[in-house]
């Protein structure tokens, strides 16, 4: 007689652990999909509701595409409109964070910064361009310092807004153990801040977008604003749609890498995003 020996035994804890891991990823992945097949829908329906005139269709939208890819000119306005929103958006955050520790911490800086934070925060950098483009020319930097400028002010009042956060239980505790300024800066303002500046940066790259466009409307030959200006001249719906689109995946691209980054940068100081 043969014996069959099931094994009864409950598995590990981390294998159950990677095996929901695994449900909840192919979960988030088909409910991703779904939404992309029912957003593709409705816009299917609206072109064939309104026309080409209109809407383009998502298979006019994917033949612009291929044919601006094809002689350069999507490429080119991506890298553009890349570059420029990458070196505002940097420049931003090399000045807003520094800014911002200071203006949280320092009460004279406040004082004497705030003002002037509330007052050019509420102009929107499109009100600028004129000047931006009188000042600086129609080169590149007349974008990259609107880009800059929509940027910083973001970054400054998250950074501040992080810093003022902190606990003053926490501050006394580190001084009464001996901690000088810059290790209570370093081991307990900083980890507390991160999250509001990982915040301000992403909010950051959402306004350079907003911003990009207006400035390559007025002054630019390439650049995805450039490229959606030139095919509403010429009455190409198809192309405008490409251009929406394409600004659209590259956002999207741009906040999932810096959220990448930025989990895997500062995990020692216990941010998830």
């Amino acid at each position: 007689m043969t014996t069959v020996t099931v094994d009864t035994a409950p598995k590990p804890r981390a294998e159950r652990r990677t095996a929901r891991t695994a449900r909840l990823r192919l979960r988030t992945i088909g409910m991703y999909a779904l939404s992309i097949v029912l957003g593709i829908t409705v816009w299917q329906l609206l072109a064939m509701h309104y026309g080409p005139s209109l809407v383009a269709s998502p298979q006019q939208t994917l033949s612009a595409a291929r044919d601006l890819a094809a002689d350069g000119s999507l490429t080119n306005s991506v890298i553009a409109s890349s570059r420029r929103i990458l070196i505002g958006w940097g420049l931003g955050l090399l000045v807003g964070v520094p800014a911002g520790l200071l203006v949280g911490q320092i009460r004279i800086v406040r004082q004497l910064l705030e003002p002037y934070i509330e007052f050019f925060r509420f102009i929107p950098p499109i009100a600028f361009v004129t000047l931006a483009v009188v000042w600086l020319g129609i080169g590149e930097s007349s974008k990259v310092v609107l880009i800059f400028y929509t940027s910083v002010f973001i970054v400054i009042l998250n950074t501040s807004a992080g810093v003022m956060a902190v606990s003053e239980s926490k501050l006394r505790a580190a001084a009464s153990l001996g901690a000088s300024r810059r290790q209570i800066l370093v081991r307990v303002v900083l980890p507390s801040t991160v999250p509001h500046i990982v915040t301000g940066a992403r909010l950051a790259m959402g306004n350079s977008f907003l911003t990009i466009v207006s400035a390559e409307i007025v002054a630019a030959q390439v650049g995805l604003g450039a490229l959606i200006w030139t095919s509403r001249n010429y009455g190409r719906i198809d192309w405008v749609f490409v251009g929406i689109i394409t600004l659209g995946i590259l956002g999207f691209v741009f906040d999932r890498v810096l959220r990448i980054v930025a989990s895997r940068a500062l995990s020692r100081y216990g941010v998830k995003l």
